[in-house]
């Protein structure tokens, strides 16, 4: 994958760091941890202008952020319930907490998703079903890219050769995330089927 970002850098310049990261935005298995240091390190060698790598990466961040929003948004609040309602241990209410939950947070939720691994690119589909202002979702997603890229980016420019370690110790920092997601997806399904039993239980008496 290394060789395939090289090229694209290669050819169409910080253009092409920019659209790796819109596409990471949409196909979560090209990490940004990857492409960023990467894009850094090539401005280091001085085959891109640093200014050019961190504009066209969070463009891209931008770009690919609005067209998660735009699937969210074409979803739509009726649609989301339905097909809620057909997936197991998946309760109405769970999304009904959820929608409370991102009214209540969704600016900071946007703004701070955009530094967490995976939920980076997730984060987007609520916000176009909840239908955020579009101009508001937009300068928050601006700002929190921003501020990430800017960290892996210069992280990439300043170690030079050795930027692939910005990719190992994020890479760990991505594996801590999954663990809570499994986690949290493990608790959530031990506590709905445990609810299920008693309500079998009590229906028998």
């Amino acid at each position: 994958m290394t060789d395939w970002l090289i090229g694209l850098m290669e050819s169409l310049g910080a253009v092409g760091a920019g659209l790796a990261i819109a596409l990471e935005n949409l196909f979560p298995p090209l990490p940004s941890e990857v492409i960023l240091p990467l894009a850094g390190f090539t401005a280091s060698r001085g085959n891109m202008d640093l200014l050019d790598v961190l504009v066209c990466t969070t463009l891209g961040s931008v770009v690919g952020a609005l067209a998660l929003y735009a699937v969210g948004a074409m979803l739509g609040r009726e649609r989301t319930l339905a097909i809620a309602g057909k997936l197991p241990l998946i309760k109405i209410t769970d999304i009904e907490k959820t929608e409370a939950f991102f009214q209540r947070h969704g600016r900071k939720t946007v703004f701070f998703g955009r530094m967490i691994p995976i939920f980076r690119s997730l984060i987007s589909i609520p916000a176009g079903v909840e239908r955020m202002p579009l101009p508001i979702f937009t300068l928050l997603t601006t700002a929190g890219s921003l501020i990430w890229n800017t960290v892996f980016v210069m992280a990439g420019y300043l170690l030079g050769d050795q930027w692939h370690l910005v990719e190992t110790y994020a890479g760990i920092g991505s594996k801590v995330v999954l663990g809570l997601v499994a986690l949290a997806v493990v608790v959530f399904v031990v506590i709905r089927l445990s609810e299920r039993r008693k309500g079998r239980h009590a229906s028998r008496r």
